[in-house]
């Protein structure tokens, strides 16, 4: 870069981190990346605005831009000034075809994922009167805040952050701009951290022994689908698909597939996850007769029910099958095993953050243990037999 360019830049003052060295063939023209809009002539250090106007291209001026801050500032005005017209497509309802057509179609979204985009559609149309016949030019930003309010009483964080992202795609699809959409202006809600109840050893026995007993015809099965959930980690929808050829007894290995693994991603399309005693113990009994290798472990697919059941009988809060899975994790954290390597078994893909976050705390009888072994005193304390969790 020559002298002159060096002090353009100089004066007028672009900050480093929005400067780009991506010059025109012929060197004139300086384009910025974040700013796609902007250029900036290099020989005197004027900005220009470049955008289609009526389907041609044009560059204007913005001489009352000395600085970048401000060329960023005028280039705003003088898009918004000169933009193409929005086109809409009529009503909600019109868009609303075109979303569901457009999220069809998407490759790289798993059919779950689509399936609870769904979801949220039907809670909108349900959460907003007359919605689906609203022409897009008269949804406003105080009709936005509206539904956002009833629906954010009503539902959790998780659920309306998604729900808001639909409703935002379905206005810009309708023709709006995303800087002029009034669903933008709506912020989306901080997702606490939710708090795990789960039973200590004594209780998960009577929970197993409650579903067991319970009379019903699968009820042996039921108990050991809780079993393979809280023994292996697994979400339902991995557990049902685990087969007997996924099971390796001898290296101590079972094979799941993962659930939560995008499409785009380059993560390992399965993981493995060892074999715990109790596990081989639920394998050994589970393999009488010997089953076919493209059979399923687990028979059942869900036992919600019973679980429900079995936790009011016992006392202890309703546990889910997704819970199951916390139990496994805070078991194996108790144990000793290092968080890194319990989000591996867990199959994520973060090096152990969310296992972090979700699964760093320990359950209140085993807290009250180590506790124990805190002391102030020089004299040694007290022996406590517990094993030393790793975090």
């Amino acid at each position: 870069m020559n002298e002159t360019t060096q002090d353009t830049n100089r004066d007028t003052k672009i900050p480093r981190n929005k400067r780009s060295e991506r010059l025109s063939p012929d060197g004139k023209w300086r384009s910025f990346p974040k700013v796609p809009n902007l250029l900036q002539y290099v020989s005197t250090g004027l900005y220009f605005a470049r955008v289609k106007v009526q389907g041609k291209l044009i560059r204007r001026s913005l001489q009352k831009a000395s600085t970048f801050e401000e060329a960023k500032l005028a280039l705003h005005d003088f898009l918004k000034k000169n933009h193409e017209p929005e086109t809409g497509l009529g009503t909600i309802g019109q868009a609303l075809k075109k979303y569901l057509r457009s999220l069809n179609l998407t490759h790289e979204i798993s059919e779950d994922s689509k399936r609870y985009r769904r979801y949220c559609v039907k809670a909108l149309l349900a959460s907003w009167p007359g919605f689906r016949l609203t022409p897009v030019r008269k949804i406003t930003e105080d009709a936005c805040r509206e539904w956002a309010g009833k629906f954010a009483a009503e539902k959790d964080e998780q659920y309306f952050n998604n729900t808001l992202s639909v409703l935002r795609s379905i206005i810009e699809l309708g023709g709006i701009s995303k800087d002029n959409n009034p669903a933008r202006k709506i912020k989306r809600l901080g997702v606490k951290q939710t708090e795990l109840h789960l039973p200590e050893p004594e209780q998960f026995s009577k929970i197993l022994e409650v579903v067991q007993t319970s009379g019903a015809g699968q009820a042996h099965h039921c108990a050991d689908l809780i079993r393979f959930l809280a023994f292996s980690g697994c979400r339902l929808s991995e557990a049902r698909k685990v087969t007997w050829a996924d099971v390796d007894m001898a290296r101590g290995e079972l094979r799941v597939w993962n659930a939560k693994r995008s499409k785009r991603s380059n993560a390992a399309i399965t993981r493995q996850v060892p074999i715990i005693p109790p596990m081989r113990e639920l394998l050994v009994r589970l393999q009488q007769p010997k089953p076919a290798a493209s059979s399923r472990v687990c028979i059942l697919g869900e036992c919600e029910k019973s679980l429900s059941r079995a936790c009011r009988l016992v006392g202890t809060f309703r546990l889910t099958h997704h819970d199951l899975r916390h139990l496994f994790a805070t078991r194996c954290i108790e144990a000793g095993v290092d968080i890194p390597t319990v989000s591996r078994w867990l199959g994520h893909s973060d090096g152990g953050a969310l296992a972090m976050k979700t699964y760093g705390h320990l359950r209140r009888e085993h807290s009250a243990a180590m506790a124990q072994r805190v002391t102030f005193d020089s004299a040694p304390a007290t022996k406590v037999i517990v094993k030393e969790t790793v975090i």
